[in-house]
């Protein structure tokens, strides 16, 4: 099983949110409009090349590596201690807890793996997976590296995402496909795509044929 992480495992996709806002508000409201709205729905995208793409399109800046270094250490600052303590999606920590034991559990991420190691360190998540991945780079290489390398068949494998990326990162590495929607927001993910509100029946889920429609 591979996970996304930032609303699949642990609340925090508003905080991420929050964060592109203090990035970009001192360029005024037009330029933060338009960041946020380009950012919306692009969750399980590395923040690095959200933050080039922002300039890039709305500010005409084109970020030397070491600029565009400079501006994501500052959004992981803003971030980490967040992440870290932020609360778990309903169901996420019984899952590990009753299966980590008995099933191969992935972390995939667009957060950088350093990051994303302290924080899972932080939140005493690490002993649930075999590994946690994050950025760089995209998540279709690193899932077609983890099945090499574990031995693991992609017809046998799911991910659970919650953004249209992690969708397409299932399509493209053969795996069956959860989407986590959290209840009143609408889905991003084609129709008929299989979507849980949270992971409180993953287990149930998982033993049944895929679905052909939404929960």
């Amino acid at each position: 099983m591979f996970f996304d992480f930032d609303g699949v495992l642990v609340e925090s996709n508003a905080i991420k949110v929050e964060a592109f806002e203090r990035l970009y508000a001192g360029y005024g409201p037009s330029i933060l409009a338009r960041v946020m709205d380009y950012i919306d729905g692009k969750e399980g995208i590395s923040r690095v090349e959200k933050i080039r793409h922002a300039h890039e399109a709305f500010l005409g800046i084109h970020l030397t590596e070491a600029e565009l270094g400079l501006l994501a250490e500052r959004y992981s600052r803003t971030v980490e201690d967040a992440v870290a303590t932020c609360p778990w999606v309903t169901g996420a920590r019984d899952f590990l807890e009753a299966h980590a034991h008995r099933l191969p559990l992935f972390v995939v991420t667009g957060t950088p793996e350093g990051e994303i190691r302290r924080i899972a360190e932080r939140r005493a998540m690490t002993g649930y997976f075999r590994e946690l991945r994050g950025s760089p780079p995209r998540k279709p290489p690193i899932v077609r590296e983890l099945l090499v390398r574990h031995g693991l068949a992609a017809e046998r494998a799911v991910f659970i995402g919650d953004a249209l990326f992690d969708h397409e990162t299932a399509h493209e590495t053969g795996l069956r496909f959860i989407g986590r929607v959290p209840p009143g927001r609408p889905s991003p993910f084609p129709a008929g795509t299989e979507t849980a509100a949270d992971l409180s029946d993953l287990a149930e889920r998982l033993a049944r044929p895929p679905q052909t429609a939404h929960a």
